[in-house]
């Protein structure tokens, strides 16, 4: 059963789905798409929206916009819940006008019961003036519990030297555009890793990768990938934000007790 005080987002990111050859030859983002939903469903959660931050398929991958999309509905279908996309610096103008949602155009603003969903189009990596422009006159008004701003590239870096330089470019320019604003909270992925963080006083969530996760210690002069699916789980409140990442590939549990006994049972 839904919680009205509480308004849950099923965050993805950086799918990188494929036509053909899957990518690294292992990884299938249509597949991890479905295995997401099941993960959710077992697991009782009950997403308001499901938001997804770019990258959806490799570059160069168009054809398989249409197999994307198939699998967001499916997605959407299995979880009980809405999916909106933004498109990263893999996607492409033309061809991700496939996906639902992007026929005219690639930023948009939604609502979904008391949280404005405002869906940016970073593919270049910035924000252009025009899009700056609409982006302030839309939040120019609160609505219901607050606005979550989504884009692929974080306005904050990654702490990490090889990718501290690869997020959105003049990040001054959002933060001028949301001043003032009802805004709660930001959405991006890019990175292949989780991080949280403060951009201009606004709450960050970067969201890890369904294709791979950065090897956090492959040193300042390489970038390295390995096989690890993850998403985050995003929740608001009234007065609270919080962001869970969450790994598809569970180890092994070490214990397993039933959730009635956990007020009564010491920490393990």
């Amino acid at each position: 059963m839904r919680d009205a005080s509480k308004f849950t987002i099923l965050h993805l990111s950086d799918v990188h789905a494929t036509a053909g050859e899957l990518l690294y030859g292992q990884v299938d983002g249509l597949a991890r798409l479905t295995e997401v939903g099941e993960y959710v469903v077992a697991a009782g959660v009950t997403p308001e929206a499901v938001v997804v931050t770019g990258d959806l398929v490799q570059r160069g991958h168009w054809a398989a916009y249409a197999k994307v999309d198939a699998a967001l509905r499916r997605l959407g279908e299995m979880v009980g819940a809405p999916v909106f996309t933004v498109l990263g610096n893999h996607d492409a103008d033309e061809p991700a006008r496939a996906l639902t949602g992007h026929h005219d155009g690639h930023y948009r603003v939604v609502t979904v019961g008391p949280i404005r969903l405002v869906l940016l189009d970073s593919r270049t990596g910035a924000l252009e003036a025009e899009q700056l422009d609409w982006l302030s006159a839309t939040v120019a008004e609160p609505f219901g519990m607050g606005t979550v701003v989504a884009l692929h590239h974080s306005p904050a870096p990654s702490p990490l030297p090889t990718l501290s330089k690869i997020g959105l470019r003049d990040p001054q320019l959002l933060a001028q555009a949301l001043h003032g604003s009802d805004t709660r909270l930001i959405l991006a992925g890019h990175y292949h890793h989780p991080m949280t963080s403060l951009f201009a006083g606004l709450p960050v969530s970067v969201g890890p990768s369904l294709a791979y996760h950065q090897v956090m210690n492959a040193g300042p002069a390489a970038v390295s990938g390995h096989d690890l699916a993850m998403f985050s789980l995003v929740q608001l409140t009234a007065d609270q934000v919080s962001s869970a990442p969450v790994s598809l590939q569970a180890a092994h549990p070490l214990f397993s007790t039933p959730v009635s006994a956990l007020s009564s049972t010491p920490t393990r």
